[in-house]
């Protein structure tokens, strides 16, 4: 089966084959005089080149060069091309040593003195391919953010339909209004806050998924006031805890996120328990990362669905926003609760 040479190669191969080809036009039209091993030496230096090139390249990405700040990879490059433009010029000068290859023009220098002048000209070659290799993937990091945030941007203009019947779906809505008609006689004070809470709920939905992120002291009055109409209807079968660190009060989170997963730990837990049980909300700091976490009464079984909204929605966004920096997972604990674990890194303020 044919398989198709990288871009890398044809680069390298092309490269180092034009540096053999412009060597030797000019030597051909513009010398003076014959050079003695001309040719044997061009193509040594080409492969050595070539070799060192490639082992320069490891040595990039075995140190994730490419993943510093700009400045530090500039610096990172400047202090490559040296190195490695020393190690061309001694392996070059000791190979055409073994080989016999060295004019008598050179021979009357010392092996140290010839590879520090041919490390000058090494540094040139070597610089110019460092360059053009920073430059390439410096693009492609820029073009792939920049379709990420296209890919993030339509994600969220895709949920946005779905806000309203996805985070605040119908059944919500109608059991909402029920408990505040109920509580219009016997509790109007109460009804009228129920109002105001429904009213805030339901603006964040259609407002929040137009931002990348929110602090999570938004997201938490959000879901408050998502508790505190639930229990109207679920009362004492319902209970609320909260674990909050308030450093981690400001920290960005994606919207309505934490809304999803109490309204799922609701749906999935609590209302299918004759005697209710509790949702606790955990935010705190584990090493360099935020950690949030839902719990709720209850038992993961056959009737969970992993590829539901929900949990599709929060997995989405949380790679498009952190990548490989975030995870999620839904599991049992050992105290008979469900936790849906969100991690993320943080944001230093």
């Amino acid at each position: 089966m044919n398989k198709s040479i990288s871009k890398y190669w044809l680069c390298q191969i092309g490269g180092w084959s034009t540096y053999i080809i412009v060597y030797t036009f000019f030597y051909l039209t513009l010398r003076t005089k014959e050079q003695p091993y001309f040719f044997e030496v061009l193509f040594l230096d080409a492969f050595i080149g070539l070799a060192t090139t490639h082992f320069m390249r490891y040595f990039i990405q075995k140190k994730l060069i490419l993943q510093k700040p700009l400045d530090g990879q500039i610096w990172y490059m400047f202090l490559t091309t040296v190195g490695f433009s020393f190690a061309f010029a001694f392996i070059s000068i000791y190979l055409e040593e073994v080989l016999n290859l060295t004019s008598d023009k050179f021979q009357q220098l010392g092996f140290i003195s010839r590879v520090l002048y041919a490390s000058f000209g090494t540094f040139l070659f070597l610089i110019i391919w460092n360059l053009i290799y920073f430059t390439y993937h410096y693009i492609e990091k820029s073009r792939q953010e920049q379709l990420d945030k296209v890919r993030l941007q339509s994600l969220v203009k895709e949920l946005e339909l779905k806000t309203i019947k996805a985070h605040i779906n119908p059944h919500f809505i109608f059991n909402a209004l029920n408990s505040i008609r109920a509580l219009v006689d016997e509790n109007p004070e109460r009804a009228r806050q129920a109002i105001t809470e429904l009213s805030n709920i339901l603006r964040s939905s259609m407002q929040g998924e137009k931002k990348e992120t929110a602090s999570l002291q938004k997201e938490l009055n959000i879901v408050k006031d998502y508790l505190a109409l639930e229990h109207i209807r679920f009362e004492d079968r319902l209970k609320v805890e909260f674990d909050v660190d308030e450093d981690t009060l400001d920290q960005p989170v994606p919207p309505m996120m934490l809304q999803t997963l109490v309204e799922n730990a609701i749906k999935h837990g609590i209302s299918k328990r004759v005697d209710g049980g509790v949702i606790k909300i955990i935010s705190d700091f584990k090493s360099d990362e935020h950690q949030l976490v839902v719990q709720n009464t209850g038992h993961l079984n056959g009737d969970f669905n992993p590829d539901g909204f929900g949990i599709y929605s929060t997995q989405n966004r949380l790679m498009l926003l952190y990548g490989d920096k975030a995870r999620f997972e839904i599991k049992n604990n050992s105290d008979n609760m469900v936790e849906a674990i969100v991690t993320m890194p943080a944001t230093t303020l």
